[in-house]
């Protein structure tokens, strides 16, 4: 299974993401913002990032834009909802190098979904 990194300031739902992703059998790395979220990329080797897109300290654009400055090839899910704009910042994400867009709400099934699709494609 996969070794993935997830960046979320809310902190239930990235628990809550992180034991849905742990029950299916990946190991999960958790971070709270996006500066954190590029710490910890640099510091271990992960298979997958998903990363919300506004968050504070480092929003999520900069964050996919310090990770895939570093590895071209890392899939990135960016997620986003509930806030004025967010579709908006998903597109964003899109653009600059995010493999998948998910909006907020979803279920953990389709993020299990979305995680299972991005990492059986072949790498970049």
């Amino acid at each position: 299974m996969a070794r993935i990194l997830i960046i979320d300031d809310d902190d239930l739902l990235r628990n809550v993401l992180a034991k849905a992703l742990s029950h299916a059998g990946h190991t999960v790395i958790q971070a709270a913002d996006g500066q954190q979220g590029v710490d910890l990329f640099r510091a271990v080797a992960v298979d997958l990032v998903i990363t919300d897109l506004i968050m504070p300290v480092q929003e999520g654009v900069e964050t996919i834009m310090k990770i895939r400055r570093e590895n071209p090839a890392l899939p990135i899910v960016a997620i986003s909802g509930g806030v004025t704009n967010s579709k908006l910042y998903l597109d964003i994400a899109g653009k600059i190098g995010a493999e998948r867009i998910l909006p907020k709400p979803f279920t953990p099934q389709e993020l299990l979904q979305v995680v299972d699709e991005v990492l059986m494609r072949p790498q970049k």
